[in-house]
């Protein structure tokens, strides 16, 4: 099976062109949906399971209402992501608030909203009362591991020097402190791992969290809800990688929940929920430039229309991205090029040295996977306006479900006559 097989051709995108204009994000409904409801199915062994799409990865309210059809909740890091969300979603199993260093503010709205507020920190449980006042029906606590069994990658990195969480020690007295409070409702969180094709990591850190669900239970008195697997399954970006077989992991991670928990022996089944949102969305986007200028001096150069201010993590991360000419997808890969965009920087670059078919000027490029972190990461640099962006529809209708950024937006913070003549 082809993994950059896409769902149009160049005609297609020709006439996308002539209606909306390049560069353009354009996401895919379909597939989406069928994604999240696979998902939905490998773990419907479990009493509840639900999944928290991270509005940080794509705050676009067409995606959200989309996800929420598909029975997903929202979790969001922010303030405004929590209005985004509300206008979406607005009862407590549908909105998630795993934030750090938060303000009053965020504090104050996620209580207003009845979201499950996840402390990041023990010092935020009286921080949240001496400003707040009153617990949210659920309440959650974000785990920092730091023993032999922490299984972690170099996107997190090592958990004792990632700024996320609580110390073991201190997560049994966060919980005694909310116990004290009269929370009744209590779910566990980690975060440990991103972007990880292992698929024996993912099962260890359920078996992390349900070894100390059962730990917490006993020694602070206290019975979950659920645990919070925020797991950013890995996706195969490169063509040598493996998908992770989500069927395996909730089969083993199942193994691993009837070997711990007794369901029959509580007051209410322990639920897993998780936030998958990469590996739901990744394959469904690309970013679609069309080519400006070539370039020949000690490399070759393929300069497009877009740059790195509308899709930053080959720049961010070093993370590969796969490349599609259109028209020329069965034409042999025999040149080097570096695929650039026109920033003053010279990292503005979304492949170097790629093998490609000979690329000409008004050639369309395709970056794949391109759902995770667009519009979220999106930038001003050189004053360069943010691109559109189009859904493909279930119907195969396209629409634009972001137009592209105007100047008058651009300078819409700054009160300056002379710019608002010249607009």
């Amino acid at each position: 099976m082809n993994r950059y097989k896409l769902p149009y051709a160049l005609e297609d995108v020709k006439k996308l062109d002539e209606k909306f204009g390049t560069p353009f994000l354009i996401f895919n409904e379909k597939q989406l949906r069928e994604k999240v409801r696979s998902v939905y199915k490998s773990f419907s062994w479990l009493p509840n399971f639900k999944n928290y799409y991270a509005v940080k990865a794509h705050p676009n309210p067409y995606i959200l209402e989309i996800l929420k059809e598909e029975w997903c909740g929202m979790d969001c890091s922010s303030l405004w992501e929590l209005y985004l969300s509300e206008a979406i979603w607005n009862t407590w199993p549908d909105i998630m608030f795993t934030s750090n260093d938060t303000p009053v503010e965020d504090f104050k709205k996620a209580k207003e909203l009845n979201a499950i507020v996840n402390f990041d920190d023990i010092t935020h449980i009286d921080f949240y009362m001496e400003n707040v006042g009153e617990l949210t029906e659920y309440v959650c606590c974000r785990y920092n591991p730091w023993d032999e069994k922490t299984w972690w990658n170099d996107i997190i990195w090592i958990p004792s020097e990632a700024k996320y969480g609580m110390t073991k020690e201190q997560i049994f007295q966060a919980y005694e402190k909310l116990k004290n409070l009269w929370a009744k409702k209590f779910g566990l969180h980690t975060m440990v791992m991103s972007n990880d094709l292992n698929p024996d990591s993912l099962v260890e850190t359920a078996r992390l969290l349900l070894e100390l669900v059962v730990e917490i239970e006993e020694k602070v008195g206290i019975e979950f809800d659920f645990i919070n697997l925020w797991w950013w399954v890995g996706i195969p970006y490169h063509p040598d990688d493996n998908p992770v077989d989500l069927e395996y992991v909730a089969n083993e991670i199942k193994k691993v929940y009837d070997s711990l928990i007794d369901n029959s022996e509580r007051k209410i089944p322990l639920n897993i929920v998780m936030e998958q949102w990469r590996n739901i969305t990744w394959p469904y986007a690309q970013l679609i430039s069309k080519v400006k200028h070539l370039k020949n001096t000690y490399r070759n150069y393929v300069w497009l229309d877009s740059s790195m201010s509308d899709f930053m993590r080959p720049w961010m991360y070093g993370a590969y991205h796969h490349i599609t000419v259109l028209g020329k997808e069965n034409k042999e890969k025999k040149y080097i090029y570096d695929v650039t965009g026109s920033l003053c920087e010279n990292n503005d670059k979304f492949a170097i040295q790629r093998q490609l078919p000979k690329v000409e000027i008004w050639d369309y490029v395709v970056l794949h996977d391109a759902w995770a972190h667009g519009y979220a990461m999106w930038f001003n640099y050189n004053a360069k306006l943010r691109c559109k962006e189009l859904l493909l529809k279930e119907s195969g209708e396209v629409i634009q479900i972001r137009r592209a950024q105007t100047l008058e937006d651009y300078f819409s913070t700054l009160d300056y006559k002379k710019l608002d003549e010249l607009i």
